[in-house]
């Protein structure tokens, strides 16, 4: 089973960027469909980005796609999330996710579908 491991959050300023880390071990991603999501205090937890086993394709949510972006290494067994022109509504808690299921292009959208999920990291962004 991997395990995943989330870093690059903090403190930002708005319009700022950054790039968040989610390193696996115990097994390497390329098994795996992985996501982002983010979850602020009292709300849903949201779909952010997804990416398939074989990395050749993937999602961004519709209203960030202009802003974020997915990727992963392979070799350094580790996915990532860009993030630019970050704004004051985007401070939560991000997470990412890893799952088994399906092969090569199959992206999985949902957090329901996830069954390995890392710690998370705060993101505050500062107007």
């Amino acid at each position: 089973q991997v395990q995943l491991v989330e870093s690059g959050g903090g403190l930002v300023q708005t319009g700022g960027s950054l790039r968040l880390s989610c390193t696996a071990s115990g097994e390497s991603i390329s098994n795996y469909a992985m996501g982002w999501f983010r979850q602020a205090p009292g709300k849903e937890r949201q779909t952010l980005a997804a990416i398939s086993p074989s990395g050749s394709a993937t999602f961004v949510n519709f209203s960030l796609k202009d802003r974020f972006s997915i990727s992963k290494d392979d070799i350094e067994n580790t996915m990532y999330l860009q993030m630019i022109s970050l704004k004051p509504e985007d401070t939560a808690v991000y997470y990412c996710a890893a799952d088994k299921f399906g092969f090569g292009s199959i992206i999985l959208q949902t957090p329901a579908q996830y069954d390995t999920w890392g710690q998370g990291t705060q993101v505050t962004v500062s107007s």
